[in-house]
């Protein structure tokens, strides 16, 4: 007998029944543990701000005692422009002290928890229509520091078309950084 909710192939004629379950969470400051990590490369697009690098697919499952487990893609771009996000995810996650220089572990990504305000981001799909997600805004320090709390910034470079996602703003801005390359 098979289990129906054994994770498995589906066929062409097999029958359906799962819907999607995507909620959209309000912005705010939510708990989370990261659920997976991909290795992968970044490629710009024409009008990016950052060159080709490696980039780290992170997924976090974020916990909202209103709307339960909900995940949350996060791209990293481990480039010498990006240098304070990555410290900002990694001290987010306990495992960078501010101040401190750290070699990244990868290995140990998976599973880490922490804290992350989270907003909601709109944009327009390739069809024009005005859809909406969640993003990671910035990660908090873990107050086991006994430091003062602080919040690093986040801001990914915007999502070109030929990405996994193209997304397009609903309203054209420009384009701002909240980091200048030494700051961090």
């Amino acid at each position: 007998m098979t289990d129906v909710n054994q994770e498995r192939e589906l066929g062409w004629d097999d029958t359906i029944e799962r819907e999607s379950s995507f909620v959209l969470l309000p912005d705010g400051d939510y708990n989370f543990t990261v659920a997976k990590m991909e290795r992968a490369r970044y490629t710009p697009g024409p009008n990016s701000k950052i060159p080709a690098c490696p980039m780290a697919k992170i997924e976090l499952t974020v916990h909202s005692p209103e709307h339960g487990d909900q995940n949350i893609f996060h791209n990293l771009y481990l480039h010498t422009q990006t240098e304070g996000l990555l410290s900002a995810f990694f001290i987010g996650i306990g495992q960078k002290k501010k101040g401190e220089p750290l070699r990244m572990n990868w290995n140990s990504v998976v599973g880490a928890t922490g804290k992350a305000k989270i907003k909601i981001n709109k944009y327009r799909n390739n069809n024009g229509e005005e859809k909406q997600n969640n993003q990671v805004d910035r990660f908090y320090e873990p107050e086991n520091y006994n430091q003062p709390q602080q919040a690093q910034t986040y801001q990914q470079p915007p999502v070109q078309q030929q990405q996994v996602q193209a997304q397009q703003p609903i309203q054209q801005q420009p384009q701002q950084n909240n980091f200048q390359p030494g700051q961090f």
